[in-house]
């Protein structure tokens, strides 16, 4: 990409734009600025020809360089200091993840995704208040396509925006409470459905339709709206997973001869017999 900052050491892309922070913690963006998902105080849009709507997109990576809070009463306050760790796309809008543990959103607000108690698209990056406190900061930052999840340096897990469109959606984060006192080391999020590695377990939930990316196996049922503990991979210790649009994939250990042993009793995927 065109960009001569600092060496980049994180990306994330949504729809139709992406994201990049480099090692000092500057965030930039590029791509079509629809919802304010840029981050750069506008959604880009012009009325071109014949009426139609255009967005003027941004061609190179750009600095996101304004981070505010907003008091109840509506007061929009800068916040200085914000050095990016991480960062997370859903399909139109953005989290990051900064150094004192504060969680950010902007872009669409559609279904409370961005966890500000309303549906209103932000043009900047604004911060999410539940983080901002002693001892309440987020560990690790995920997106979905349309709905957003955290865990607080406490291990606990919250979750904001929608899964299922159909159902009532969570306007600010909540904890989520099947998932109470599991330490949670690495989650991913695909459409609609989630997946988590915790402790010695792997655990995904997701509203039909579902297409096998939940791993509960054959003969079970396809998807779920409550978490429930993946059994084909018992007494496997997941690392890491992935979760794509309807797919998942997981890294596993395998430091024991115990532990490869459980491996090769996992059917083999072949792409090419399939």
């Amino acid at each position: 990409i065109s960009y001569n900052g600092q060496p980049l050491v994180k990306v994330a892309c949504g729809a139709e734009f992406s994201m990049v922070v480099d090692c000092k913690g500057n965030l930039y963006s590029f791509g079509c600025p629809e919802y304010g998902q840029l981050g750069h105080n506008s959604d880009g849009k012009f009325i071109a020809r014949a009426q139609r709507i255009e967005f003027d997109c941004e061609l190179i990576a750009r600095r996101v360089a304004i981070f505010i809070e907003k008091s109840k009463d509506g007061q929009v306050m800068p916040v200085p200091n914000v050095v990016i760790r991480d960062v997370a796309c859903g399909s139109n809008h953005t989290l990051v993840l900064d150094s004192q543990k504060r969680v950010f959103s902007w872009g669409f607000g559609g279904y409370g995704r961005l966890g500000h108690t309303e549906q209103k698209d932000e043009m900047v990056p604004r911060l999410v208040k539940l983080f901002d406190f002693p001892g309440r900061g987020a560990a690790q930052i995920c997106s979905g396509y349309q709905c957003s999840f955290a865990v607080s340096e406490m291990g606990g897990l919250f979750f904001w925006g929608v899964t299922n469109t159909s159902r009532e959606s969570t306007m600010y984060p909540k904890a989520v409470q099947d998932l109470c006192g599991w330490k949670i080391r690495s989650l991913s999020c695909g459409k609609s459905s989630i997946i988590i590695a915790a402790d010695e377990s792997t655990i995904s939930w997701g509203p039909s339709p579902t297409f096998g990316e939940l791993g509960y196996g054959d003969n079970k049922p396809k998807s779920s709206t409550t978490a429930q503990e993946v059994k084909t991979l018992d007494g496997v210790y997941i690392e890491q997973v992935m979760m794509g649009y309807c797919h998942s994939l997981v890294i596993a250990r395998q430091d024991t001869e115990q532990e490869q042993e459980r491996l090769k009793k996992l059917p083999e995927y072949n792409p090419r017999t399939i």
